[in-house]
């Protein structure tokens, strides 16, 4: 009997259909059972419904509703009675917070202007409604500054776009029709997990997956090879494997001739980047390089999965770019199971004129700030705001210090862990202290970016609240239900802007509408026909509904590439307008040690039980992580005279984290790794690894650089065995709220 077969048999238990806001692919479809008379959620389960997620959720997920009940739940408004950073709060009303926080807008706006003002959120929820949509039109009411959310995926989303036009790519359950699947700086197991099934079903028919990575993650571990890759070069392999595919003659020549734009360019282009120039950059040997593309380039059909780790560096864009060119060059498009995914986020061309209002500018065009310098964004130096201000392509000019307008004096974070998450955490930290930053933080956990918060408002969390996801791994809209009242005096999102909004004195109808109204105007609002199935009747009915495109779905068996020129550019015309090179090329990472053997390169990919520095203060997943690390190789580690478990010194020029030490053969040489992303307040010495990421950008997009990062990493003679021993038993800071 099925969880949902046994709930419906008890009539003491509602059922209720939801889906998962986290920053994962998959945006798996639940369903919650609810007890009836006390209103308390007693299980979570996966829809076995959903075509892609079938049932299933992930270990994080699994323990939602400990997160959810967590003994530090924030269920009442805070204000801050200590210093900040000190985590000393007593409870208030929400309306003398709401009163407050208004006025003190007020009071900003009128002495700096309303660009004084700066929302800072991301993907702690990628729910439509509860993400962006009340906040964007409180923003643009007002005339805030806007940030450019950049953090995570924009160096790659944008190399993938200047070559195929929009972020399009394969079905996830065509997987299973490939004979070879390159999983391509993606942890799969990980951060993707529903792909899985769909690649153990493509194996059981004879296909081989190969993943290419800089660690030995439980997806290279579980595929039939690993080809360990320098951080930063996979850029470089791709362009090799070009090298190979057309001078060996292994190109598609028909489909390049119909469907692609620069073929001659791009095969005079990749001469020199033979297999045997590669090799040195990736670590990977030229043999190895050659018989790969041979590989990919006759094996029919052949898949590429392509994930955000690849594209955290300053060559990421390109990076992307380059892998972007394969499929098209050996005519994958043509089959089912052959093409590339990186997103499905291209596939969903929503309107959003009346989710965010942007009439309510009036006009006005602010400042954007990059989300990345949030460090220099946070400071009085012109000059370092200047720098701040967004600049994603070479054509785009950063402002004059003196035109880089008024210091931030106040700071709304939402669905975001700054402290913890944004490069530079030393600059951050140093901004979130000034004393005349007036920091306002919504929230379900009292986080290292609360701390400093003048007013912590309580969030509910997904089982409280209405929303509509949007996936970015497959084609299926989904609705979330409220399956229970929000705990104690929490709020959803929507509702806490609808109060400050009133506050404020903002009376336009759109600050009135309810969730559901907002919602069903939004799905009913759809003109373009890929929704014509995701009507609001079927969300309501069913809890999700699958875009109106063909099964299978072959975006580009026949070209129809959503390019300026109709085709695949591998010369993009856009690129040298944005003043890029048009072609394929390479773009090295800045995190170049040279002959030096005493710089590592350090990559912080996400621990497995946490989902960016969502699920960080769980008990049982934070034991299941035990405590925060750092990866070594044995020949790093003997070249430093480090011992398994000491803590170690990491550093550079920006700061230093202190971490213990884990020797491993499955990261490769030369290279550290740090999973993350954890709390600094559970961290060894109050501080996590991005003390040592940089606030510079990737060449595309003005994407974040947490893959590309130099340090130095030696003993810390002053710690004792007792003191690892404790560190090790997983024991951690905690927090008291006053």
């Amino acid at each position: 009997m099925s969880k949902l077969d046994k709930y419906l048999n008890d009539s003491s238990v509602r059922v209720t259909t939801g889906a998962c806001p986290h920053d994962c692919p998959d945006t798996c479809s639940w369903q919650v059972a609810v007890e009836q008379e006390s209103g308390r959620a007693i299980d979570i389960w996966g829809h076995e419904g959903q075509p892609v997620t079938q049932g299933r959720l992930c270990g994080k997920v699994d323990r939602y509703l400990e997160r959810t009940y967590h003994r530090e739940r924030l269920v009442t408004p805070l204000r801050r009675v200590g210093a900040k950073g000190s985590s000393a709060f007593v409870a208030v009303s929400w309306e003398e917070a709401i009163t407050a926080i208004a006025a003190r807008l007020k009071a900003t706006i009128a002495a700096h202007g309303a660009e004084a003002v700066l929302p800072y959120s991301y993907a702690g929820t990628m729910g439509l409604l509860q993400g962006e949509g009340m906040a964007m039109r409180f923003f643009n009411r007002m005339g805030a500054s806007d940030l450019a959310r950049t953090i995570c995926s924009e160096a790659g989303f944008e190399g993938y776009q200047y070559t195929m036009g929009r972020a399009i790519g394969m079905e996830t359950q065509d997987y299973a029709h490939a004979q070879l699947i390159l999983i391509w700086g993606s942890n799969t197991l990980t951060s993707n997990q529903h792909l899985w099934p769909f690649v153990q079903e493509a194996r059981k028919n004879g296909a081989r997956v190969v993943v290419i990575d800089p660690a030995r993650t439980r997806t290279a571990r579980a595929a039939d090879e690993w080809l360990p890759i320098r951080p930063g070069s996979d850029g470089a392999l791709a362009l090799a494997m070009m090298q190979v595919i057309i001078s060996e003659g292994l190109h598609d020549a028909e489909y390049v001739e119909r469907y692609t734009e620069g073929f001659e360019a791009l095969a005079e282009r990749v001469q020199g980047y033979t297999p045997e120039w590669a090799a040195p950059l990736t670590g990977i040997s030229a043999e190895r390089i050659r018989a790969l593309a041979r590989e990919y380039a006759t094996t029919r059909p052949a898949a590429i999965r392509v994930n955000y780790g690849m594209q955290r560096h300053a060559g990421g864009g390109m990076a992307m770019r380059n892998v972007t060119c394969l499929p098209a060059l050996v005519g994958a498009w043509r089959a089912q199971g052959g093409g590339i995914q990186l997103s499905s986020s291209g596939s969903f061309p929503f309107d959003r004129t009346m989710l965010y209002h942007p009439e309510l500018l009036a006009g006005r065009k602010p400042r954007t700030f990059n989300m990345n310098r949030l460090g220099d964004a946070l400071t009085h130096d012109a000059a370092r705001l200047a720098q701040a201000h967004h600049h994603p392509r070479p054509v785009d000019p950063i402002p004059a210090p003196e035109e880089a307008g008024p210091p931030v004096h106040a700071l709304i974070v939402y669905n975001c862990n700054p402290a913890a998450v944004a490069p530079d955490q030393g600059a951050v930290v140093t901004g979130l202290r000034r004393e005349d930053l007036f920091t306002v933080v919504l929230e379900q956990f009292q986080t290292d970016t609360a701390d400093y918060a003048d007013y912590v408002l309580p969030a509910t969390t997904q089982l409280e609240h209405w929303d509509l996801l949007k996936p970015y791994g497959h084609l299926f809209v989904a609705l979330n239900r409220p399956a229970i009242a929000p705990l104690g005096q929490s709020l959803p999102n929507s509702e806490i802007f609808r109060r400050l909004a009133t506050a404020m004195g903002y009376e336009e109808p759109c600050f009135q509408q309810s969730d559901v109204e907002l919602l069903e105007e939004f799905v009913r609002g759809q003109q373009n026909p890929v929704f014509a199935t995701v009507t609001w009747e079927t969300l309501l009915e069913q809890g999700f509904a699958r875009l109106n495109l063909p099964q299978p779905f072959l975006p580009f068996a026949e070209g129809n590439f959503p390019t300026p020129s109709g085709r695949c550019e591998f010369y993009s015309t856009r690129l040298a307008e944005d003043g890029y090179d048009p072609l394929p090329a390479w773009v090295p990472p800045s995190a170049d040690a040279g002959d030096s053997d005493s710089w590592l390169q350090c990559i912080s990919p996400p621990a497995h039980s946490f989902l960016n520095s969502t699920f960080v203060n769980v008990d049982r997943l934070q034991a299941r992580e035990k405590h925060p690390m750092l990866w070594v190789h044995p020949r790093d580690a003997a070249a430093r005279n480090l011992a398994e478990g000491e803590i170690v010194r990491v550093w550079n020029e920006l700061g230093e984290v202190e971490l213990p030490c884990h020797i491993t053969e499955e990261i490769i040489a030369g290279t550290v790794l740090a999973p993350g992303v954890w709390w600094a307040k559970f961290s060894p010495d109050g501080r996590n690894i991005n003390q040592v990421t940089p606030q510079d950008e990737a060449d595309m997009g003005a994407g974040a650089l947490f893959y590309d990062v130099l340090v130095r990493v030696e003993k810390r003679e002053s710690v004792g065995a007792e003191e690892r021993r404790s560190v090790g038993a997983g024991e951690q800071k905690r927090i008291a709220i006053g």
